[in-house]
């Protein structure tokens, strides 16, 4: 019974196993591989093939990673727009379960653009 239950996380095991040997493998081969010498040149921080201006500690606008959540927030909600739209789909129509789950869903996407409407208020979009 045992052995049946951890079979079925045996191709999950196999796959975990391969990343962490990939990655190993990876490192190792880098290190034996890998050129090693080291120069002014070489040392520079790289930025597209221009030479650097400026110091990497400017500081980046608030708003910059307040959109960059917001993007995130909406791609989460497309991750779960799908599993929903094919269980929604599968359903009966006009059966208590299929309103129950027309409900949330409406409920979900009714919070996320009240979110979005008040950081458009808010002027958290803007870049002045």
């Amino acid at each position: 019974m045992l052995a049946a239950a951890l079979d079925s996380y045996l191709p999950i095991g196999v796959l975990v196993l391969m990343g962490i040997f990939f990655a190993i493998i990876n490192i190792v081969a880098t290190k034996f591989l890998g050129p090693r010498r080291q120069g002014p040149i070489k040392g520079l921080t790289y930025e597209s093939g221009m030479n650097p201006v400026g110091t990497a500690r400017k500081r980046f606008n608030v708003r910059f990673y307040i959109v960059a959540m917001t993007f995130l927030v909406f791609d989460v909600e497309i991750i779960f727009l799908y599993p929903w739209a094919v269980t929604f789909s599968q359903l009966e129509p006009r059966s208590p379960e299929a309103g129950l789950f027309l409900g949330r869903i409406l409920f979900f996407i009714l919070a996320s653009v009240v979110g979005y409407v008040y950081c458009f208020r808010k002027g958290v979009f803007r870049f002045d």
